[in-house]
């Protein structure tokens, strides 16, 4: 079974994301279950955490990111 990973996933709507809009989303939802496992990624890691010291108010990519109740919630707005 090939499963995508959660940051190959993310990166993929940013992309299919801006070739539809022209633009960057305001904002990243992300259910607090793959909040987790991106943070397991070191390249997602590093970006968001080095992005702000208040964890709310941290960016992946310049884009706002809201942590969500749902668990594995990934949208776009």
């Amino acid at each position: 079974m090939n499963e995508i990973s959660t940051f190959e996933k993310l990166t993929q709507m940013l992309d299919s994301y801006s070739h539809e809009h022209g633009a960057r989303p305001q904002k990243i939802l992300i259910g607090y279950k793959a909040y987790y496992h991106l943070m397991g990624n070191s390249n997602f890691a590093t970006e968001v955490t080095d992005s702000a010291l208040n964890p709310n108010k941290r960016r992946y990519k310049k884009i706002k990111i809201k942590v969500t109740k749902d668990d594995y919630q990934l949208e776009l707005e």
